[in-house]
């Protein structure tokens, strides 16, 4: 994996996928494709969709555990943060050689840059929330959810998909 490139393509995939609009229902429709994408699949993970401040989607799929939901809480924090992919913020420390901790004073107990989390952004808003998936290897929890995330916004994940490690 070259971290310099998946930087570009993540950084890439935040520019291209932004919402129109985002609310109640769009978070419910994402949610479910996750949910669907994963049983398909059959991953066990747990699954979450929120504005900053509300959680509009939740669930543990079966084979989940308490940890999958603790790591998404600690995921949802580096977006929080930082308004950037938990993965991106997670790759940038480890080519820097540093951590949270060490760079931003930030508790490993309440936040894990690693992949899963992707910024929900509205255009002319911003970033307003997060979607996060844990369960998986953190690369393909990344990818998990760029997939449903061009699938819900009609993208073609081909071209904003991270390169095969």
């Amino acid at each position: 994996m070259d971290i310099d490139h998946d930087l570009q393509s993540i950084a890439a995939q935040e520019r291209a996928l932004v919402f129109p609009r985002f609310d109640a229902i769009q978070a419910w429709l994402l949610g479910s494709l996750l949910r669907e994408l994963a049983m398909a699949r059959v991953h066990a993970l747990a699954i979450d969709v929120r504005t900053f401040g509300q959680s509009l989607f939740f669930c543990a799929l079966d084979g989940a555990t308490p940890d999958n939901a603790d790591w998404v809480r600690r995921k949802v924090r580096v977006v929080e943060h930082f308004r950037r992919s938990s993965y991106a913020v997670g790759l940038r420390m480890q080519q820097s050689g540093t951590t949270l901790a060490a760079k931003h004073g930030l508790p490993v107990a309440d936040f894990a840059p690693h992949g899963g989390a992707f910024p929900l952004t509205v255009a002319g808003a911003g970033v307003i929330g997060s979607v996060t998936v844990s369960g998986l290897p953190q690369r393909l929890d990344h990818e998990l959810v760029v997939e449903a995330l061009c699938a819900h916004l009609g993208l073609d994940y081909g071209t904003l998909a991270l390169a095969k490690a």
